[in-house]
C-alpha cells in the first residue's frame, strides 16, 4: 500500500477501531490503554518483545479474555467480545503459533471441522474430502485432503489451519508467529494466500518477531512495550532499526554483538564424514569460535549434526576430538565426550516441560548427586541455583515448572544443564526460533560467555543474518552436501544464500 493509498484508507471507517482498551489480571497490568485502529483490507504487523502485551491483544480480539476496560468499535458500531463465538460471528478468527486442530482427524475434517458436511444426520466423508482439496487446490496449498493431520509436518498443519480460518467467512484474521515452523515453499505459499486475501478486503493483523517478513508483508505496523503501545508507522516510512529501538530502546548493533575471542585449540574436526543425510563434510571447530551451518530445510545440517551427536551415527568419514580419532556410536558417547545439542525442539527434545526447573537443570548429573541409594539435595539446590543465577534465568523460583517461562528462558535452561555437566562442545539447532529480539540478543550474549570459557560453538540456523553475523566461520549445505565454506563476512549474504539455493 502505498503512502497515497494509507492516507486515503485511514479516512475510511477502520473495521476495528479500539479505544483505551486496558486488560488487568489483578494487580498486572498485562496492556495499558491502547488505542490502535485497523483498516478494511490492509495487512498491519504488531511487533514487540516477548511481554510486550501481544498475546493479551490476541487474546482480547479473539474474545479468549474479556478486557478490562476501553471500547472497541467493529464497523463503527461498539462491540462486546465475550468468547470466541462472539468473535468469530463478527468474522475476527487468529492462526495461531502452535496448531490447535485434531491431529487424529483428516485433514478435511479439520477444515470443516464444527461446519460438517451432512446428509439425513449422516457425515458425508468424501463429499468433505473433496470440497476441502479443492479449497486447498484454489489457494494453493499442495496438501491432500484425506489424510490425517498428525502425519503432516509441523509446518503443513499450521497451513491447514491458515486455510480451514480463510474460508469461515473472515474479514479480519490474525496470524501468530505464522512461519516459525514453515520451509522456505510453504511461507511463500503463505505469503501468497496472505495477498489474496488482503485483495480481497479481508484486514490481516500479522505478529513475528522476523523483521523481513514485516517489511515485505504489512503496510503498516505497531509496536508494544512493557504492555504499552508505543506508535504505529506507515511501513515504507520506517526501516529495521528505527522499529528495534522502538521495541527494546536498543540498537540493531546491540542485537547482533559479536564477542571478540581469541581461538584456542581444536576441539572437534571431521573428514569427509558421512551419514544419512549428509556426505563427505570436512569441518574443524575450536576453542573460542562460532562455526555456522546454513542452509534450507533439508539440506543436511540437523542430520550432520545429530550424527555428532550419536543419535544417527555415521556411516563412514573420520571424526578427531581433541586430535585423536573417536567413533561416536551412542549419545552416552558423545555426552561423556563433553559434546552438547540444543535441539530445534528445545519444548520435545531438550526439556521436560512439567518438570521443574531444577529438575531439568541436573538431569544430566544427577549419577553424580547419588550417595548409595539418596541423593545429594544441597548438591542438586546449589547446582541448580548456581545456573539461574549465572544464566539470570528468570523464574520466581527453581521449582516453577519448565512450561512457565519464556522460550527465551527454556532455551537458557537447556544451556544451564550442559554446563552443569561441564560440556565442551555446544551445538545450537535453530536457537531463536520464536523468540523475540530482545532474548535473541540475551542468548548471544550467552554464546560469547561460553566461548570466554574456552567451548567451542556450532550454530545450525535458516535464518541467514543469524549465522551471517554470529560465525567466525560458516558452511553452507545444500541437498546433503557441503557447497561453500568461508570466514565472518568474506561473502555477502546474496552469494550465500545463491549457494544454499544453487542459482
Amino acid at each position: 500500500m502505498t503512502t497515497e493509498t494509507l492516507a486515503s484508507t485511514v479516512s475510511a471507517v477502520p473495521i476495528l477501531d479500539l479505544r483505551d482498551v486496558e486488560k488487568q489480571y489483578g494487580p498486572v497490568r498485562a496492556l495499558k490503554p491502547l488505542t490502535l485502529s485497523f483498516m478494511p483490507g490492509e495487512v498491519h504487523a504488531i511487533v514487540g518483545e516477548n511481554g510486550a502485551g501481544k498475546s493479551t491483544l490476541i487474546k482480547v480480539l479473539t474474545g479468549v479474555v474479556k478486557k478490562t476496560s476501553g471500547t472497541m468499535f467493529w464497523r463503527g458500531t461498539e462491540v462486546s467480545l465475550e468468547n470466541p463465538a462472539d468473535a468469530i460471528a463478527i468474522g475476527i478468527n487468529a492462526v495461531h503459533q502452535e496448531v490447535v486442530l485434531c491431529p487424529h482427524l483428516t485433514v478435511a475434517a479439520n477444515i470443516f471441522l464444527g461446519d460438517e458436511v451432512l446428509k439425513g444426520g449422516l457425515l458425508r466423508k468424501k463429499e468433505m474430502i473433496t470440497r476441502a482439496q479443492a479449497i486447498l487446490n484454489d489457494i494453493g496449498f499442495d496438501i491432500p485432503a484425506d489424510v490425517q493431520l498428525g502425519s503432516l509436518t509441523i509446518g503443513q498443519q499450521q497451513l491447514v489451519a491458515t486455510a480451514r480460518a480463510s474460508v469461515r467467512g473472515t474479514k479480519f484474521l490474525i496470524f501468530d508467529e505464522p512461519t516459525a515452523y514453515l520451509t522456505r515453499q510453504e511461507a511463500d505459499q503463505l505469503f501468497k494466500l496472505i495477498r489474496r486475501l488482503k485483495a480481497d478486503g479481508v484486514t490481516i493483523v500479522y505478529i513475528s518477531h522476523r523483521m523481513e517478513e514485516v517489511f515485505e508483508l504489512a503496510d503498516r505496523v505497531s509496536v508494544l512495550r512493557d504492555g504499552n503501545f508505543v506508535g504505529t508507522r506507515n511501513i515504507d516510512e520506517t526501516n529495521n532499526a528505527e522499529l528495534v529501538t522502538l521495541m527494546i530502546n536498543r540498537s540493531l548493533e546491540q542485537i547482533y554483538h559479536k564477542e571478540k575471542v581469541a581461538f584456542g585449540s581444536e576441539v572437534l574436526s571431521t573428514r569427509a564424514l558421512t551419514g544419512t543425510g549428509f556426505a563427505d563434510i570436512d569441518l574443524t571447530v575450536r576453542q573460542g569460535e562460532i562455526v555456522g551451518l546454513y542452509g534450507l530445510i533439508g539440506a543436511g545440517r540437523s542430520e550432520f549434526a545429530l550424527s555428532l551427536f550419536g543419535r544417527n551415527p555415521s556411516t563412514s568419514g573420520e571424526i578427531k576430538w581433541h586430535g585423536k580419532p573417536i567413533a561416536i556410536r551412542d549419545v552416552r558417547t558423545a555426552i561423556d565426550l563433553g559434546i552438547a545439542l540444543a535441539p530445534e525442539s528445545r519444548r520435545d527434545q531438550g526439556l521436560n516441560l512439567n518438570l521443574p526447573i531444577s529438575l531439568n537443570i541436573n538431569l544430566p548429573v544427577y549419577d553424580t548427586l547419588q550417595r548409595g541409594l539418596t541423593l545429594n539435595h544441597r548438591g542438586e539446590i546449589d547446582r541448580a541455583e548456581k545456573q539461574i543465577r549465572d544464566l539470570a534465568i528468570k523464574t520466581p523460583s527453581r521449582r516453577s515448572l519448565a512450561s512457565s517461562l519464556s522460550g527465551g528462558n527454556q532455551q537458557k535452561i537447556v544451556i544451564g544443564k550442559w554446563l552443569n555437566h561441564g560440556a565442551e562442545l555446544f551445538i545450537f539447532d535453530e536457537p531463536t526460533v520464536g523468540v523475540d529480539v530482545g532474548t535473541k540478543a540475551e542468548i548471544y550474549r550467552l554464546f560469547g560467555a561460553l566461548l570466554k570459557r574456552g567451548a567451542a560453538i556450532i550454530v545450525i540456523s535458516s535464518y541467514l543474518p543469524e549465522v551471517y553475523e554470529l560465525a567466525d566461520t560458516l558452511h553452507v549445505f545444500r541437498s546433503g552436501k557441503q557447497v561453500g565454506t568461508h570466514t565472518y563476512r568474506e561473502k555477502t549474504e546474496e552469494e550465500i544464500l545463491a549457494l544454499a539455493i544453487g542459482v
